[in-house]
This record gives C-alpha cells, structure tokens and sequence, in this order.
C-alpha cells in the first residue's frame, strides 16, 4: 500500500456504524477511492461509551478502507455528535486600525466574538462566521478591503464537551491514527448534501442517525443554528422488537426491509414474516402493523425537530425546505410524514459534487463520511503551503494537544 499527500480520509464514528471513506483530491475536483464500514458497538446516543469496542469497530472500517482503496490511512477528519453539543449565536465589536479592513481586523473581531463565558467542562470546536458589519453596514461577507472605522462580526460558535472530543480523539489514536480535525457532523452532512442556492434560500438539513437526530439551518448562505437531539432510529428499532416480539437483531432488518413511516403508502393486505424468540416458530403479520408501531415513533422525533427549527426563529424564512439525511433518512414515507409536520418541501440529501465510486457511496447514510472528506479538502487547500516548510500540525492538532496537556 501506498501513501498519498492527496489522499483524505472521513471517518464518521456512529452509533450503529463505523464508516470510513478514502477520498483522492484531483485537478478537478474529489473523487470516492475507497469505503469501509463496520457495526459499531462502543457508542450511545452519539458518545463513546466503550473505548475498547470503539477502537474495534474504527480498526474494521479502516481495514476495509484501505484495502479497497489502496492506499495505507494515516490520519482522519472524523465527525462528533451528542446531546453535550450546542451552539450559540455572538458578536464581537472591533475598531480598524488602518484606514482599510485587513485580515488581522477580521481576525480581531471574530476573536472579540469567541470571548464568551463557556465552563471549563467545555471547549469551542467551531467558531462560524454568518456575516459582518462595516460602519452600520449590514449583511457584508468579506469586508477585507472594504473602508471603516469600525467592524463588527456575528458569529455561530459551536461548543462540546471536552471528555467526549478526547474519547474519540483516543479511540481514533489507538488504532494508529492522527486526527486532522474533529467536525460537526450535520456541517460535514451540510457540505455533501446541500447546494449553495439552499444554503442562500434557507435550509434546515436534519441528519437522522441511529442515536441521534442532528439539526442546522442555514440561510443567507450562512449557519444560523445548530441542535443535536437524542433521539434516532435505534428508538425505531426498539419499538419494532418490543411490539412485535422479536430479537433486536431482527427488528432492525424488519425495519430496513419493510418499514415505512407512512402507513397510507402501505398496502392493506400485505403480510411479513416475523422471526419469533426463544427459538419459537416464526409469524406472519400484516405490515400494517409494523407501520402502525414506526408511525407514532418518527412522528414524535419529526415534531421535535419541527419544535428546534421553530425556536431558531427561521422557520418562515426556509424557502429551500428540509433536507433529510443520515441511515434513517432511507425509511420509505419519511418524506411525505415530514412534509405534512413541517408544512413545507422535503427531499433526501444524496452527496453531491463528488466523483469516483458515486453509486457505492449514493446513500443518505454515507452523507456524513463525505462531508468530512469534502470539509477535509477545503482544510487541504488552506494548509497546503505550510507542508511545504514542515509544519504538518495545523490549529486543530495544537488544540488536540492542549486538551491532553491540561487534563492528563
């Protein structure tokens, strides 16, 4: 196996899946080189719960990865998720030195606005420009250049729990490798999924996973808020095998195989097999049923979501719609229940903008995992002239490290 400078790696550490994809940055743009997936066991509702089993599942999926794609993994760009998430909207006031904005005003104001009281349990994982102000000059986007005497920044800052960064930071270290960056994951999701059209209409995407249902609107092209709900279809899974009395095991391949979080589009007479307990006979039931057991569950999920999307202020504002993504984002009726609770269009966010193996990785549950690859490339570019002297570590690493010097 080689190694590649060119080669960028997502890891998108779920609740129910590990998945790593290995993508080759080309002239024209990323190309899908490489996939590996594995049943994750270590995490709950987002967080590592069990370190060894974590490792396992990240080492089975990295194999994979490199095997198919070639090239030996040395470092990831890996998502984080989790109820301990949340953001907040800031702003910082700055005077301009000079008698023109420059990077370094720019810079001071968005210093100006991280300057918030946050706990100690707690650290800034992403610091998101929404626009700027020149001299009462709303809704600027680059001011550099522009004349003024005074700049102000307004910002969405992004902030986690620093014991959850650093288990899967420690997770991802065991099995050898170095974490470039770690990312939200529904704006890694955000970068596979959607256009810059939505993101300028407004857009809420809704990353729908097994432990957790993660939430960003957009509008005016930028980030307006950000939630992660504790909540995913793991609880779908876990009403199927209580309601019809079956192993768990089973009722999450009931769920892909039959489920449908719509009941009109299930047709009445139609019967599944349903594998029994304790080593009874199977039964048939009507899928009706099983509509009936996901329906009310997806319904109350959908509706707390509705709820976030309402308390950001900008639910009139989404002209684009919602996008649905994540694994569970491939249930049947999710969109027509959607469209009914949220009033407004729905559709299921595919990656886009990318090349290579597109029909192995054209699923809304791969969203994540390209996303960090496609955010990793942006990253890439910007640090491509510091390889060139040496300095390979970039802000993140030196943040990574801060983390273990202060708490170990």
């Amino acid at each position: 196996m080689g190694k590649n400078e060119n080669v960028i790696v997502g890891l998108d550490i779920g609740t129910t899946k590990v998945c790593a994809i290995v993508g080759g940055i080309t002239d024209t743009g990323i190309d899908i080189i490489g996939i590996g997936s594995h049943p994750s066991a270590g995490l709950r509702k987002g967080v590592v719960v069990n370190i060894e089993s974590t490792v396992n599942s990240i080492k089975g999926a990295v194999e994979e990865a490199e095997l198919m794609s070639g090239h030996e993994i040395s470092s990831v760009f890996t998502g984080i998720a989790g109820g301990h998430i949340s953001g907040l909207n800031s702003h910082g006031i700055v005077a301009v030195k000079g008698r023109e904005i420059d990077e370094n005003d720019v810079k001071r104001s968005i210093e100006a606005a991280k300057a918030i009281a946050i706990p100690l349990d707690r650290e800034v994982l992403h610091v998101l420009p929404q626009h700027y102000i020149v001299d009462n000059q709303d809704g600027v986007k680059t001011p550099v250049g522009m004349s003024g005497v005074r700049l102000e920044a307004k910002v969405h800052i992004i902030t986690g729990a620093i014991t959850s960064a650093q288990n899967i930071i420690k997770s991802v270290n065991r099995v050898g490798l170095d974490v470039n960056d770690i990312v939200l994951e529904q704006l890694a999701s955000s970068e596979a999924v959607l256009s810059s059209d939505e993101k300028d209409l407004g857009v809420a995407i809704v990353d729908i996973g097994g432990g957790t249902t993660d939430i960003a609107v957009f509008y005016e092209g930028s980030i307006k808020h950000t939630a992660v709900l504790s909540l995913g279809g793991n609880y779908l899974t876990g009403d199927i095998a209580v309601g019809l009395r079956t192993p768990t095991v089973e009722a999450e391949k009931i769920k892909i195989n039959y489920g449908c979080a719509y009941t009109p589009l299930i047709p009445k007479d139609e019967i599944i097999e349903v594998p029994s307990v304790g080593g009874r006979d199977p039964r048939k039931v009507s899928r009706q049923i099983l509509g009936e057991i996901i329906e009310p569950r997806m319904e109350e999920i959908l509706n707390l979501v509705h709820r976030e999307i309402v308390k950001s202020g900008y639910d009139d504002l989404l002209a684009a719609g919602v996008v649905l993504t994540g694994g569970t984002a491939i249930l049947e009726g999710i969109t027509e229940l959607a469209e009914q609770i949220f009033n407004m269009p729905v559709r299921r966010g595919y990656p886009i903008g990318i090349g290579g193996l597109t029909d192995i990785v054209n699923s809304p549950m791969y969203a994540t995992g390209v996303g960090l690859i496609i955010y990793g490339s942006k990253d890439y570019y910007r640090n491509v002239f510091k390889r060139s002297d040496g300095n390979i570590f970039n802000r993140v690493n030196r943040r990574m490290k801060r983390w273990f010097t202060e708490f170990f």
